[in-house]
């Protein structure tokens, strides 16, 4: 299933700790992700929705800031 974080919301992978995508990314059918659904920290996302683009608001840091 494709999921992406809900507005507002940022969640991990389990086990790497990873930020899921905002854009969605493909995630097993596990309890973790359905429950993660269910309460509404991911929605369904298109199949269409890829690219790493960051949320509104959002920045990726790469370094130290000034």
């Amino acid at each position: 299933m494709r999921v992406k974080p809900a507005d507002g919301r940022a969640l991990r992978w389990p086990g790497t700790l990873r930020l899921l995508k905002y854009s969605g990314e493909d995630v097993p059918e596990t309890a973790f992700w359905l429950r993660a659904k269910e309460k509404g920290d991911v929605v369904e996302a298109d199949a269409s929705s890829a690219g790493d683009e960051p949320a509104p608001g959002r920045a990726f840091v790469t370094g130290v800031e000034k």
